[in-house]
């Protein structure tokens, strides 16, 4: 039965045991799919030996995924919005399935690369239509923003325990398996999300602006992909010819959802009061948390010599603060905290974590696991409020194009900050060592290591001394840029959120919900 909700001023209904029954089996999907961003790290050198990719294939195994579900976020949000959220969910959900299955059974890197694409698109339907049924199940301001915070910590902690679990999946059992470990989390969903979840979607939507598709997905991948190459790689003409292009295509996608009668993503969105700065400081926020983790990870494996699983498994303690970051600072706004003062809030202590990284040495195991708890705290208060603040602003019969948007924030955020903390700390790292040493040496901690081993004695250990403090001087000069901008964002912050109001119920659009 289908019954548009009312736009009266009685107060939003309060939740249920079925709506927070719900919200924990959309928990499952975004876990998942925040765990496939890190869930190959351990596979890899076993699918290496079985399925022998060339270098090409094999970057092509680890990146595709990301690129498909980043070029793709804004046209599912935008179709979650047409054909209803659930409904998308759930098609997602069964692609994301059966793509799990070719993935694990891959007998050929071509196959595995394309299932790794499947997993991809099914990936960008889950994620803007889990927010998207949050913001209509959760129509009380209090409540949104507690389901929202969990929603957050959820998605931060799930890249964490992603590479834990691939370490000891791939440890017991075969490469496969870390797949297969989708297939129960997604059979619970299509079983329950029918039953618990309610179908809602625009009620006047407008025809589906079919061109924009191929003009967001040629806007975003030259970008995403120009970004994540740069630190690896350095200022390449063809990475910054390919981020130049990606740009230039997004000023054609802007021009057409201004002037097309029915655009894939609305300028009226970026008129709600507060949605356009939070869109763009949880880009500056995904900016800082992955613009640190490109250092820790290698910190922890190259400087201080701990195994892969054994970095994955020291890395999981920041969590613990991740854990208490987002319902403690949902309880201080729900007290009457002002928001921007809180994001601002967020910011600082991120830029705080930033300033501990600053003070790591090549033997600081605990400053460096303190100094990512306090940073990635930091961005959950951050992007938990931005993320309340975007879709409770948002009229709820576009929170699909919303929350897709928030999200590609998030993507181009977290290239753009590997790029470019990535490219401090390489240069830094190359001024410092030695002009004696080798090429290879000179280029990557990694290179150097891998030189070290194959020389004698003292040189080979004076090499990769030398190559460690040069790594830690890198990780120094990143982490003050990134404090100075995390600084900068805290500033921008207080001055921008200011006095926002959320948009209450009743100010919205009406929105066909069936259940």
């Amino acid at each position: 039965m289908t019954n548009p909700t009312s736009t009266t001023t009685n107060p939003p209904a309060r939740a249920g045991r079925r709506e927070w029954t719900a919200l924990g089996v959309l928990m499952l999907p975004l876990l998942l799919v925040s765990m496939d961003v890190s869930v190959l790290y351990f596979a890899i050198p076993a699918i290496s030996a079985d399925l022998r990719p060339t270098g090409t294939q094999q970057l092509w195994i680890f990146d595709i995924y990301g690129f498909v579900l980043a070029g793709l976020l804004m046209t599912m949000g935008s179709l979650g919005d047409r054909i209803g959220r659930r409904k998308l969910l759930l098609m997602g959900a069964t692609a994301f399935s059966a793509a799990s299955v070719l993935a694990a059974y891959a007998n050929s890197p071509e196959t595995l690369i394309a299932a790794r694409a499947i997993l991809g698109v099914g990936g960008a339907t889950l994620m803007p239509s889990t927010m998207a049924l949050l913001r209509t199940m959760f129509t009380d301001p209090g409540e949104r923003a507690k389901a929202i915070g969990l929603w957050s910590g959820v998605m931060t902690g799930g890249i964490a325990l992603g590479s834990v679990m691939s370490g000891v999946l791939v440890e017991h059992f075969w490469w496969g398996s870390v797949f297969l470990v989708n297939l129960p989390a997604m059979a619970l969903l299509l079983v329950l999300g029918p039953v618990l979840l309610p179908e809602s979607k625009d009620p006047n939507p407008g025809r589906f602006d079919w061109l924009s598709v191929p003009l967001s997905l040629a806007a975003v991948l030259p970008v995403v992909y120009g970004l994540k190459e740069i630190p690896s790689e350095g200022w390449n003409v063809r990475y910054v010819v390919s981020v130049t292009v990606g740009l230039l295509f997004a000023a054609l996608f802007v021009r057409r959802q201004r002037t097309v009668a029915s655009p894939l993503i609305s300028p009226a969105l970026f008129r709600g009061p507060g949605f356009t700065p939070a869109v763009v400081l949880t880009l500056v926020s995904a900016f800082g948390m992955m613009g640190s983790a490109i250092f820790t990870t290698q910190y922890l494996q190259s400087v201080l010599g701990k195994s892969p699983l054994e970095a994955a498994l020291w890395s999981l303690l920041p969590s613990v603060l991740i854990g208490v970051a987002a319902p403690v600072t949902t309880a201080i706004v729900q007290k009457g905290a002002d928001r921007g003062k809180v994001v601002a809030a967020g910011f600082a202590i991120t830029a705080g974590g930033y300033a501990m990284l600053a003070l790591v040495g090549t033997d600081s195991l605990w400053t460096v696991l303190a100094a990512a708890g306090v940073l990635a705290s930091g961005v959950v208060v951050v992007m938990s409020q931005l993320t309340d603040l975007a879709m409770g602003t948002a009229p709820v019969e576009r929170a699909g194009a919303a929350s897709s948007l928030m999200e590609t924030g998030t993507e181009f955020g977290g290239a753009l900050g590997m790029a470019v903390l990535g490219s401090i700390g390489t240069a830094l790292y190359r001024h410092e060592m030695p002009a004696s040493a080798p090429a290879e040496a000179r280029e990557t901690l990694s290179g150097a290591l891998a030189t070290a081993a194959h020389l004698p004695g003292h040189t080979g250990d004076a090499l990769a001394t030398a190559a460690r403090e040069a790594f830690t001087t890198g990780i120094h000069g990143a982490a003050i840029a990134g404090a100075i901008l995390l600084a900068a964002a805290a500033v921008a912050a207080a001055l921008t959120l200011r006095r926002i109001q959320v948009r209450k119920p009743a100010e919205t659009q009406p929105v066909e919900a069936t259940v």
